[in-house]
């Protein structure tokens, strides 16, 4: 079926909205109905629907899925023990279920650097570094997500069926689903990984590694369409995949898990009870979920590290409520220095505010708020940094320079801003709290020191 001119407009307005407000380089995204994809769009940069991203831990569903086909043939029981098949690991004692949905108990991560920006490890080298003492809960008493799993996951498919995880996923999932553009390395178009600087809105390129003995846990790049005919998949089973009722089996919540299943998420947003997964890797970030019973689903994915919520994305798609229309985020490819020498985390008081380079202007964002609070435009022709909205308004921001040159503090309208809660070196409207009982050899009245002011400047 086709979706009405009002969904598309909704659907675009949110992804333009989320490119937006969470800074990401670019968004790709489809919305499923009936298990089929009726809807996509893009956000931000220049990007097609078909480029691939890196998806994640959407992989690890893919892998249950490989899990769930042995149990079917009866190669396997869910609750065998890790040591039926690999007796050499130190966690041989868990379950497969338990691997599966995360109360296995083990850490979330191998021991050894950060494995996802880290070349990977051959098997043998991954088992022998992580011995079983690393363990952080007992089996089953509690939901931890831990990527490891999965890995030891992966060998188990390999051992049984007598070929890499990798062959027995093109084998056995993406030839009879047709996931023509779902593969361990990226191919072309495809997306490159980026991480945004906090405060500059700069991109910086992430690594884009083979992860090797980890890949089951992570690995897989694909695309919107790919994606969406995996979620039909999860909606409706196929006759060469899995049967729909091991399906539904993988949905159900393990104890003491809550919202996650046999390598899916599972729980309700808004009105509909969504299936899949959330994924992430330096420089993306990923979401696959769909409702088994209507087949209403998303794909959303973004090629930026941080930013990205994929459970708040969907609300988003399948909530009544259409965002404004919203000016792309776009990324700066220079930041002048009297913005560099600005940027980062200042005080009002005990307050913390963080000072941004976004879309050419200043921003001026409240941490404990978490929201915009002010905007100041560039140096006008006398050189004022004048406030666009917010509180400062029209007031003028003003940089106080130490006698080096170097930036003191801020003052706007008698609010002072400060490097360091109360900096002492800067004049406190009504004194520094530090001093209030007992002022330090050479205070003044009103907070300040004696020594010679700093002088104002616009910037």
């Amino acid at each position: 079926m086709s979706p009405s001119a009002a969904d598309s407009t909704h659907w675009q307005a949110v992804i333009d909205a989320y490119q937006a407000s969470r800074r990401l380089p670019t968004i790709v995204a489809g919305v499923l109905d009936g298990g089929e994809l009726v809807w996509t769009g893009t956000a931000g940069g220049r990007t097609t629907t078909d480029a691939q991203y890196r998806i994640g831990s959407i992989t690890k569903t893919m892998t249950a899925v490989l899990v769930m086909q042995l149990r079917d043939e009866g190669l396997l029981d869910l609750d065998d023990p890790l040591g039926r098949f690999v007796p050499e690991s130190g966690y041989r004692d868990v379950s497969l279920r338990e691997l599966l949905s995360h109360t296995s108990g083990m850490q979330s991560e191998p021991t050894g650097p950060w494995w996802e920006r880290s070349d990977g490890v051959p098997f043998d080298r991954l088992l022998a570094a992580n011995d079983g003492s690393g363990a952080v809960f007992g089996r089953r008493q509690a939901y931890h997500y831990s990527n490891l799993g999965f890995a030891l996951l992966g060998e188990v498919v390999a051992r049984v069926r007598g070929a890499s995880w990798w062959e027995t996923l093109r084998e056995r999932l993406l030839a009879p689903l047709e996931l023509r553009r779902t593969s361990y390395l990226p191919e072309a178009p495809a997306a490159l990984g980026l991480s945004v600087h906090h405060y500059a809105g700069t991109l910086t390129a992430e690594p884009a590694t083979d992860n090797r003995a980890m890949a089951p846990a992570g690995q897989l790049w694909s695309t919107v369409p790919d994606l969406a005919v995996f979620l039909g998949f999860l909606a409706r089973g196929h006759a060469d995949v899995l049967a729909p009722a091991t399906l539904r089996e993988m949905a159900v919540a393990q104890p003491p898990a809550e919202e996650y299943g046999l390598g899916v998420r599972t729980g309700r947003v808004g009105g509909l009870h969504l299936v899949g997964h959330l994924g992430s890797m330096p420089g993306f970030q990923a979401v696959a979920v769909v409702e088994p019973d209507s087949g209403r689903g998303l794909v959303a994915l973004t090629n930026g590290t941080t930013g990205f919520a994929g459970i708040a994305l969907a609300q988003r798609i399948f909530g009544p409520d259409t965002p404004p229309a919203a000016t792309p985020w776009v990324p700066s490819e220079a930041v002048p220095r009297w913005v560099d020498e600005l940027l980062g985390q200042w005080f009002w008081g005990n307050s913390a505010h963080e000072l941004r380079w976004h879309n050419e202007q200043l921003e001026f964002h409240d941490v404990a708020r978490g929201v915009l609070a002010e905007q100041f435009a560039p140096p006008d022709a006398d050189g004022r940094i004048v406030g666009t909205s917010g509180y400062h308004h029209g007031e003028t921001l003003h940089v106080v320079r130490r006698p080096d040159g170097t930036v003191g503090h801020l003052e706007c309208a008698t609010f002072v801003y400060t490097r360091v809660p109360y900096d002492p070196e800067a004049p406190i409207p009504g004194g520094h709290p530090a001093w209030l009982g007992a002022r330090p050899p050479g205070a003044t009245g009103g907070g300040r020191t004696a020594r010679a002011p700093g002088r104002p400047s616009s910037c």
